[in-house]
């Protein structure tokens, strides 16, 4: 089959390299892709937001499976467009992929269905919002409401803080109409874990949790990230809490979908808190996490690509999903000054010996080598028999790959030990 990958970062690639070893895929494009995508598919010079020319390229090009990745086009309706010609996709439509959205919609969706989630209020007033963080506990959560690059939620630790996220956001539109309307909720505290689930509207799968590393710093000090590293398994993500969740989020928000008339269908990813009160939501995803689906990814030990149509059918139950009981570690290599203000341009040598490594930010010369061309450059994973192995093994991987202003944590994972041993 020919298939059609929207999207050009680390989890576009690691998306296309797992499906690249199907039998049923024959050929691969991306949309934009990057330069080092561009080694394992045809990377075309279309943006992820550019829904027109994306479909019209499908059309002219006769794409037989389509796999919407990044949350914009979802959110703006790539795959309705897709699906109205006849192209099967992979990804929910506009009306589910609202989950993700509008943070608003989310949680009025968590509270109308008793989904556990932090208690909350929503505001298209700036003076009420004002106001009514006077009243709140701090530290407090401040949410732009739309898609804000990930960067769109300010934890405020001092009342000041609360109240400048407020501003930033409604008033100097800081994220643009993303802020219009703002979400403050109460700050919970306990371990995090993400947990993606692949699901057609009906059945629903979990895939193996992960355990993210949002800051830029060693010690989950500095800035908020995209995502600095992953490990999975999670290990605060026990059987017993797993069937929990199943039980009490993630079965009940299919139905709640369902019932609102927004029947979902792709990958869902759940942002989850295990709070003394049990697990809660603190985000819903409408697709594959990044950097989550690099470690995710490499413990699936059955075929995406027919997973991926069997969702698209509505026939998931049927399907197919094999999970390895090993473990996996990806740290990722930023360009120093990361997220604020950092070069590129630089050249990236990998060695051959290193064969997971998932290219986010990089694009190709004239010449065909490899340059930098973003914050976040690419993720080095590595499985293991256990967290442990896999940590050790995606280090010393990272030793062989290079850049000039390379960063990267040197501590990632050891969170996910220090849990084992308590």
């Amino acid at each position: 089959m020919k298939v059609m990958v929207v999207g050009g970062g680390g989890r576009e690639h690691a998306i296309i390299k797992k499906i690249k070893k199907s039998p049923k895929v024959d050929e691969i494009y991306a949309l934009p892709g990057n330069g080092g995508i561009a080694a394992d598919a045809t990377c075309v010079d279309i943006g992820a937001k550019d829904l027109e020319n994306i479909v019209n390229f499908a059309k002219e090009n006769k794409i037989e499976f389509a796999i919407v990745a990044p949350d914009d086009p979802l959110v703006l309706g790539l795959v309705d467009l897709l699906q109205a010609e006849d192209i099967p996709c992979f990804g929910p439509n506009k009306d589910a992929a609202i989950i993700e959205g509008s943070k608003a919609f989310s949680k009025d969706l968590m509270k109308k269905y008793g989904i556990p989630t932090a208690e909350y209020e929503t505001f298209t007033d700036m003076d009420e919002a004002l106001c009514y963080l006077d009243t709140c506990k701090i530290p407090v959560v401040v949410k732009a409401d739309g898609l804000a690059l990930g960067k769109g939620v300010i934890i405020a630790e001092t009342l000041e803080e609360a109240k400048k996220a407020v501003r930033d956001m409604m008033e100097d539109k800081v994220f643009g109409d993303s802020g219009s309307v703002v979400v403050i909720e109460e700050f919970l505290t306990g371990p995090e874990v993400s947990v993606l689930t692949f699901t057609d509207g009906r059945t629903l799968i979990p895939m193996v949790s992960s355990m993210d590393h949002k800051r830029a710093l060693d010690g989950d000090k500095g800035l908020n990230t995209g995502g600095m590293g992953t490990v999975a398994p999670n290990p605060y993500y026990t059987a017993e809490i797993a069937a929990r969740c199943g039980a009490e989020i993630f079965l009940p928000t299919i139905i709640a979908m369902a019932r609102e008339g927004r029947s979902f269908s792709g990958c869902l990813y759940f942002g989850l808190m295990l709070t003394e009160d049990g697990p809660k939501v603190i985000e819903y995803n409408c697709r594959f996490g990044d950097p989550e689906t690099q470690v995710v990814l490499p413990l699936l030990d059955s075929d995406l690509f027919d997973i991926m149509v069997h969702v698209a059918e509505g026939t998931l139950e049927e399907a197919d999903v094999r999970f390895s009981g090993d473990a996996a570690c990806c740290v990722v290599m930023a360009s120093s000054g990361y997220p604020k203000s950092y070069e590129k341009g630089y050249e990236i040598k990998i060695a051959s010996d290193v064969e997971d490594v998932y290219v986010a930010g990089a694009k190709l010369s004239e010449d065909g080598r490899l340059l930098t061309n973003g914050g976040r450059v690419l993720g080095v994973t590595e499985r293991g028999k256990d967290i442990k192995e896999a940590i050790e093994k995606a280090y010393k991987s990272v030793e062989k790959v290079s850049f000039d202003n390379a960063y990267y944590r040197k501590d990632i994972g050891q969170k996910a030990l220090a849990a084992l041993e308590r």
